[in-house]
C-alpha cells in the first residue's frame, strides 16, 4: 500500500509505502501550542532558524518543528510572567503589611523578573537536555544490544533485518528506538539501508552509537565483513561497560565515606559546638535559630543530595 502525494508538473513524486490497512498520520499540536503559534508566529519567523535547536529536537525525538517549539516557549514564558507577577504582588503586599517592607519589595520584584527568565532558559534548554538524557540511556543499553546484533549476524541475517528485529526488542530501550527509526527510513521512506544507517548516525545523541553506525557504513562500503565487526564491537562495548560499572562502584564507595564525614559527623560536631556557645556566650536566641536551621534544613538537604547522587549512579548501572 502506498500514499502518493500530489506534486506540481515536472516535480518528482516520492512514494511513501505504508503497511496494508494503515493510514498516514502526522503529529498534532495541542490547543495551547496552536494558540502560541498564532500569537508568536511573526516573531519566531522573523528570527533566523536555529540549526542547533532543530538538531536537538531531532535527537530528543520531540516531534515538533523548531519554530513551533520556540513559539510555545514564548507563550509559556508570557503566561508564567503574568502568573508570577500576580503572585509577587500578593505575597509582597502581605509581607509589606506584616512590617517586612524590604522583603516584600524584594519578592514583588524578584518573582516577576526572575521567574519568567528561569522559565525561558529552562524551556529553551529542554531539547538539549532531553537529547543528552537519551544519549546516556543509549550508552547504558548499547552493550546488550550489540550482543543481540552479533548473535543475529552470526546467523547470517541481513543488516536491514538485524536493525528491524533490534527495533522490535523494547528491552533495549532507546537503542531499539534508534534502530526502529532506521527501519522506518528503509521501509517507509524507501531509503537504502546504508543511507538510512548514515542518517541514523547523524541524528543519534550517543557518540558511541554514532561510531558504531559509521563503522557499519565504512565496513560495508569498503568491502569488509560485517560479522567480525559486530563481534568485535560487542566485545568492546562489554569491556567498556564493565570498566564503567567498576568506576561507578568506586565512586559510590567514595560517596559513602564522604556521607559519613559530611552528613553524620560534621553536623553532629557543629550542633555540639553551637550549643556550647549558646550556653556559655551571649546571643542564645540567635544560636538556637542557627541550630534549628541546621537540624531542619542543612542536614535533610545534605541527606537528600547524597541519596539523589547514589540513586543516579545506581540507575546508570542497571
Amino acid at each position: 500500500m502506498a500514499a502518493t502525494p500530489t506534486a506540481a508538473a515536472g516535480t518528482p513524486v516520492r512514494t511513501v509505502r505504508l503497511k496494508r490497512g494503515e493510514q498516514p498520520t502526522h503529529s498534532t499540536l495541542s490547543a495551547f501550542q496552536r494558540w502560541a503559534w498564532r500569537m508568536f508566529r511573526g516573531r519566531v519567523l522573523a528570527r533566523p532558524p536555529d540549526p542547533s535547536l532543530e538538531e536537538n529536537l531531532l535527537k530528543a525525538h520531540m516531534r515538533v518543528r523548531a519554530d513551533e517549539y520556540m513559539a510555545t516557549v514564548y507563550a509559556t514564558t508570557l503566561v508564567a510572567g503574568v502568573a508570577l507577577a500576580a503572585v509577587g504582588v500578593v505575597v509582597g503586599a502581605l509581607f509589606w503589611l506584616s512590617g517586612s517592607a524590604f522583603l516584600g519589595i524584594g519578592i514583588g520584584i524578584a518573582l516577576p523578573v526572575l521567574g519568567p527568565l528561569l522559565t525561558f532558559l529552562l524551556l529553551a534548554g529542554m531539547p538539549a537536555s532531553r537529547a543528552k538524557e537519551r544519549g546516556r540511556k543509549i550508552d547504558r543499553r548499547i552493550s546488550p544490544a550489540m550482543s543481540f546484533v552479533s548473535a543475529m549476524s552470526s546467523a547470517d541475517v541481513n543488516v536491514d533485518q538485524i536493525f528491524k528485529e533490534l527495533g522490535r526488542q523494547k528491552i533495549y530501550g532507546e537503542v531499539a528506538e534508534e534502530a526502529a527509526w532506521i527501519t522506518r527510513d528503509t521501509e517507509l521512506l524507501g531509503v537504502d539501508i546504508l543511507t538510512a544507517i548514515r542518517n541514523g548516525a547523524q541524528r543519534s545523541p550517543s557518540k558511541r552509537f554514532q561510531d558504531f553506525l559509521q563503522g557499519v557504513v565504512t565496513t560495508a562500503t569498503s568491502g569488509g565483513q560485517l560479522k567480525p565487526y559486530f563481534l568485535q564491537k560487542a566485545q568492546q562495548f562489554e569491556q567498556e561497560n564493565k570498566l564503567e560499572n567498576l568506576q561507578r562502584v568506586e565512586t559510590m564507595g567514595l560517596l559513602a565515606e564522604t556521607f559519613v564525614t559530611v552528613v553524620v559527623a560534621f553536623p553532629l560536631f557543629l550542633v555540639i559546638i553551637i550549643a556550647i556557645f549558646a550556653i556559655i556566650g551571649g546571643g542564645g536566641a540567635f544560636m538556637i535559630e542557627i541550630l534549628w536551621g541546621i537540624v531542619l534544613a542543612l542536614i535533610p538537604l545534605a541527606q537528600f543530595g547524597f541519596i539523589f547522587f547514589m540513586y543516579t549512579l545506581a540507575q546508570e548501572m542497571n
